[in-house]
């Protein structure tokens, strides 16, 4: 009696960004050890909720995979990462407020640049208190906007380290 093979279904494969991700990963994992990671700065944004104790995060979408961030970009030429994050605040979401000039943590994760290239980046992260939100800036229309508590913010973002930096948020007095 012949014994009977259940045919093997096709593993599935990962689609869109997160495929040619992997894809890059396998052909070069020595990318990720290298010790070439790029430097970001981020802007942790925040404001209390109806002038109480209560506080709200500010994230925003990225503009090519819509994925929940928090405001960030490349250093500013003769800017502090400070500033740098103060600029990606107010160019990425219209906010302007206290900076912070140390930063309150850092994460990393794997970015793909314009021609493919997946390289890894570690962020440094500055605390901003907003103080104004404009109406008009630089990306407006491009991402979307939210104000939510550090828990839904942390459960939106999908980098493990930046989730962690927002359930633990508490914002720091001014140095």
């Amino acid at each position: 009696m012949k014994s009977k093979k259940k045919a093997e279904k096709p593993q599935a494969k990962p689609s869109g960004p997160a495929q040619s991700l992997l894809q890059q990963l396998a052909k070069r994992p020595e990318t990720l050890f290298s010790g070439s990671f790029r430097q970001q700065t981020a802007a942790l944004c925040f404001r209390y909720k109806d002038g109480g104790a209560e506080i709200e995060v500010l994230i925003i979408t990225s503009r090519g995979s819509r994925n929940w961030i928090i405001p960030k970009g490349w250093p500013v030429k003769k800017k502090t990462l400070a500033e740098s994050a103060a600029i990606e605040a107010f160019e990425e979401a219209g906010v302007r407020g206290k900076v912070l000039e140390r930063a309150i943590g850092r994460y990393t994760y794997l970015k793909e640049l314009d021609g493919g290239e997946v390289v890894p980046c570690i962020v440094d992260v500055f605390q901003i208190e907003a103080e104004t939100l404009h109406e008009r800036f630089k990306e407006l229309g491009q991402r979307v906007i939210a104000w939510v508590s550090p828990v839904e913010a942390a459960r939106r973002v999908r980098e493990i380290e930046l989730k962690s930096l927002l359930i633990d948020f508490k914002p720091r007095a001014a140095e």
